[in-house]
């Protein structure tokens, strides 16, 4: 009797990697005038936009306006694009210009959320089953207590899979320096998880 050879099974980079070719292809042929590649590409990444802007942004209510903000954008540069890097990489570095244009607007009149409410607003970031994050500690919470270039490097790599070079690329500096802040952030998200997970010292007396 022959055992057939199954293929190995794809791992999260692979499927990653596939999403990525995939939404690729729809931005190159909205380019190109497809329609119907227009939606499939807003469809593909909107959730990405849409959690990468709620992790930049201080005003839940804004995170709505700002993804559709990217994507106005991004379909009106279209032209530009040449699929040199992958199209999340791009749309990423665009909403974050995004958030960026919308902070300067707001600079005079800062408004700053609770934390229970940016909570609410990134609740879909949160991954399930990731290494050292057992279910009872809320990453979101860990992460709000990380420096914002050190959460942000964090977010694209770890919890938006992209590869450090487009990380690089979207968040607008070199890649060893989204290596040091993942790394730090990491080291930060480890301590705090031992702190939150060591017993509580018993009442002195």
């Amino acid at each position: 009797m022959i055992t057939p050879v199954l293929p190995p099974a794809r791992t999260a980079h692979d499927r990653t990697a596939a999403a990525d070719e995939s939404a690729t292809a729809w931005a190159l042929a909205a380019r190109r005038g497809d329609a119907d590649a227009v939606e499939h590409f807003v469809r593909a990444l909107h959730r990405d936009v849409q959690r990468y802007v709620a992790h930049l942004c201080a005003d839940p209510q804004a995170v709505d306006d700002l993804a559709q903000d990217t994507f106005l954008r991004a379909l009106g540069s279209l032209h530009r694009f040449e699929g040199r890097s992958s199209a999340r990489a791009w749309l990423l570095s665009i909403a974050r210009r995004a958030v960026t244009d919308s902070h300067r607007r707001a600079a005079a009149r800062p408004r700053l959320s609770d934390a229970a409410d940016w909570q609410r607003a990134v609740e879909s970031a949160q991954p399930r089953g990731l290494p050292g994050f057992d279910d009872g500690i809320a990453l979101l919470d860990l992460l709000a207590g990380l420096p914002a270039e050190r959460r942000e490097a964090f977010v694209l790599t770890q919890l938006l899979g992209l590869p450090y070079a487009e990380a690089a690329e979207a968040g607008d500096c070199p890649v060893g320096t989204v290596r040091s802040r993942v790394a730090r952030a990491r080291e930060t998200l480890i301590g705090l998880l031992d702190a939150a997970e060591r017993p509580a010292a018993p009442p002195a007396g």
